[in-house]
């Protein structure tokens, strides 16, 4: 039991949990019967362990030099081979998991995958950091029409709306951390852009997907149009948080932000293609 609960600590569960609850929604949006969504949701959780668990893995001499002692590898509670087989076989189970959904769909997800393992294997301590999670998360749209009968395209404003939230995401889920991480070598963009210039690109970005939203949906349903605009509200709070030094606040604000970006585009799924 010991293991099994040092192993889910490892997966970085809850963004494991919500990105796959994510996939999950946006696939029964947009038409896919109950019964395939479930190989989407088994598929993406696989990918969300495997990308979890190697991160842990690569990162584990960083954590005990930094003594980050709720990280189960740095507290001895589970052995480091656990975790990188664990991963290797996520990563396996991803793929014929996603086969399921089709050789396109596969692709797409793979695709995403790889991105993920890309940024665990050192894009985030570069420049590109921010690439892995724009492509990642613009990719999903892909994977969720692909897996449609028959595969179908999305809309470019889906794509770039993923995109948007996952590179928005990546500077608000940096923030708190910019400053332990420079110290044990990650010199990723938002370390590099500082705390200031990671909350406005965290803002632009939520608000760059909301408009999309916008552009790509003009007729949307009125409840969705007035989590469009609490959305955007949220974005442009942002900025005058930080300028009247209430920076935690302006923190919560664009994770909030990245929330209504989420929820826009769940409630646009059937518009995706």
């Amino acid at each position: 039991m010991r293991t099994v609960v040092a192993l889910a600590r490892c997966s970085h569960l809850a963004p494991t949990v919500a990105v796959t609850t994510f996939a999950t929604l946006l696939a029964l949006g947009a038409g896919i019967t109950p019964a395939r969504a479930a190989w989407v949701a088994a598929a993406v959780l696989a990918g969300q362990l495997s990308v979890g668990w190697s991160n842990d893995w690569v990162d584990r001499h960083r954590d005990r030099a930094a003594e980050r002692r709720a990280k189960p590898l740095v507290r001895g509670d589970i052995a480091d081979q656990t975790v990188v087989r664990g991963a290797a076989i996520a990563v396996a189970a991803c793929l014929v998991l996603s086969l399921q959904l089709g050789w396109r769909a596969t692709v797409g997800h793979m695709a995403a995958v790889a991105l993920a393992w890309g940024y665990n294997l050192g894009l985030k301590s570069t420049p590109a950091s921010v690439v892995p999670y724009a492509g990642a998360f613009g990719l999903l749209p892909v994977v969720v029409t692909l897996a449609l009968q028959p595969p179908q395209w999305p809309q470019p404003w889906a794509v770039f709306t993923g995109a948007a939230l996952g590179a928005g995401a990546h500077f608000a889920n940096a923030l708190p951390d910019l400053t332990l991480d420079a110290a044990t070598g990650v010199r990723g963009l938002p370390h590099r852009a500082g705390a200031a210039g990671s909350l406005a690109a965290a803002a632009a970005f939520s608000g760059g997907g909301v408009a999309m939203v916008f552009v790509g949906v003009p007729d949307l349903a009125a409840p969705a149009r007035v989590l469009l605009i609490a959305t955007a509200t949220v974005v442009a709070a942002i900025p005058i948080s930080w300028a009247v030094g209430q920076r935690s606040a302006a923190f919560r604000l664009a994770i909030a932000a990245a929330g209504g970006v989420v929820l826009s585009l769940l409630a646009s799924g059937s518009r995706l293609v």
